[in-house]
């Protein structure tokens, strides 16, 4: 059976790679590198925010 943190690692995996992807084109095909700056945080704050999500779904639903 699936746990939400193997969805949440499958996912994470997924978004990190498109993002990178993202990132790189960026780099290479813009005069401004600076525009590359919102998709790598965002490759890392949006995992990060839905892993603490699902830590307090599970904390609420474990308590009687």
């Amino acid at each position: 059976m699936f746990t939400w943190r193997k969805w949440w690692l499958l996912f994470t995996v997924i978004w990190v790679v498109v993002a990178g992807i993202q990132v790189v084109l960026i780099l290479l095909t813009s005069e401004e590198p600076n525009r590359a700056l919102q998709p790598a945080i965002l490759a890392v704050g949006v995992p990060a925010a839905l892993y603490l999500l699902g830590l307090v779904v599970e904390r609420v639903r474990r308590k009687p």
